[in-house]
C-alpha cells in the first residue's frame, strides 16, 4: 500500500483514470481539471506545476487520488481510510478539499483547522422549469458578450470567496466556452440579467458553473430559469448526469437547485490548517 505522485496528467490518468471514471460525479472537479490541465497545459492554474496522486490498496486497485494545483486546495477523491495518514507524512499539505469523512480525517492531523465551508454535490434528477417563468429567454453568449462576462466572471469569483484577479484564466475560459456554445445569457427586454455556462461532457457527467446574476437583479427567477435551460440542453446532448455544486450556507441557491429538480449526492468540506498550527 502506497502514495505514488507525478506532475504528468497523462501519467496520473493512465493509471488513475479508470477509477474516477468509475465514480464521475464524486470524481467531477478532478475530471475537469485534468482536463484543463491536457488542453492548457501544467500552468492552467497558475505558476506552479501541479501535483496528482494515486493510492493503491492492498489488493494493488487505486483506492484514492489527490490533485493539487498550486495555489488552490488539495482535491482528494474516494480516499481509502488507511491512506490518510500517509497522505498527510507524504506531502505538506495545508489546505484540502475532501468528502466530509476524509476532511475530517485530514483536519485531525492538524492541531487547529478552520472548514472554509459546507459544499453540497447535486445531480439532476427530473427536470422542472421554473413556473411562474421569469420575464424573458435563454441565448448563447456571443463574442460581443465579452466585456460583461469578464465583469460577471471577476464577480462571480468575489461572490464565492475566491480572487479578483485572474483575467487571463477568466478569458481564456469565457472565450472557450462561448467558441463551444457552453455559456448561456438570459435577457429580459434584450438586457443581460443572468448566465449559467457548464463544463465540458466527461465520462457521461457535466456540470453547471458558474451560476451568477447580478445583485441589482437578483430575486426574480432568472438563474433557476438559465440553470434549468442549461441542464435541459445538456440532457438533449446525451449527458448522462448534469451536475452542480452549492455552498450550503446559502439556503437561496440551495432552494433554487432542489425546485428545478437537482437532488443532493455528497457534502464536501474544504479545510485549511491554522495558521499557526494552534
Amino acid at each position: 500500500m502506497t502514495w505514488t505522485f507525478t506532475d504528468d496528467v497523462d501519467v496520473f490518468l493512465d493509471v488513475a483514470g479508470p477509477s474516477l471514471a468509475a465514480r464521475p460525479a464524486e470524481s467531477t472537479v478532478m475530471l475537469t481539471v485534468t482536463a484543463a490541465l491536457r488542453r492548457h497545459g501544467p500552468t492552467a492554474y497558475g505558476d506552479h506545476d501541479p501535483v496528482m496522486g494515486w493510492w493503491r490498496g492492498a489488493n494493488g486497485e487505486v483506492a484514492g487520488t489527490m490533485l493539487q494545483t498550486p495555489p488552490y486546495p488539495a482535491t482528494l477523491n474516494a480516499l481509502a481510510p488507511e491512506a490518510v495518514a500517509p497522505l498527510m507524512a507524504a506531502r505538506r499539505l495545508t489546505h484540502v478539499n475532501a468528502d466530509r469523512a476524509t476532511a475530517l480525517a485530514v483536519a485531525a492531523h492538524w492541531p487547529g483547522h478552520r472548514v472554509d465551508e459546507e459544499q453540497r454535490l447535486y445531480r439532476l434528477g427530473e427536470l422542472t422549469r421554473p413556473s411562474p417563468a421569469p420575464d424573458g429567454r435563454a441565448r448563447p453568449a456571443t463574442p460581443s458578450d465579452r466585456p460583461l462576462l469578464l465583469r460577471w466572471y471577476a464577480a462571480f469569483a468575489v461572490d464565492i470567496g475566491g480572487p479578483a484577479g485572474h483575467g487571463e484564466r477568466h478569458g481564456r475560459a469565457v472565450d472557450e466556452r462561448t467558441a463551444e456554445g457552453r455559456l448561456t445569457l438570459w435577457e429580459n427586454e434584450g438586457v443581460p440579467v443572468s448566465m449559467a455556462g457548464i463544463s465540458l461532457r466527461l465520462a457521461g457527467t457535466a456540470r453547471v458553473a458558474p451560476v451568477y446574476t447580478p445583485p441589482e437583479h437578483r430575486g426574480r427567477g432568472y438563474a433557476a430559469a438559465v440553470t434549468a435551460e442549461v441542464s435541459r440542453a445538456a440532457r438533449e446532448a446525451g449527458v448522462d448526469e448534469v451536475l452542480l455544486f452549492t455552498d450550503l450556507a446559502n439556503p437561496t441557491s440551495n432552494g433554487v437547485y432542489t425546485r428545478i429538480g437537482y437532488r443532493a449526492v455528497c457534502d464536501r468540506l474544504p479545510v485549511r490548517a491554522a495558521p499557526d498550527g494552534g
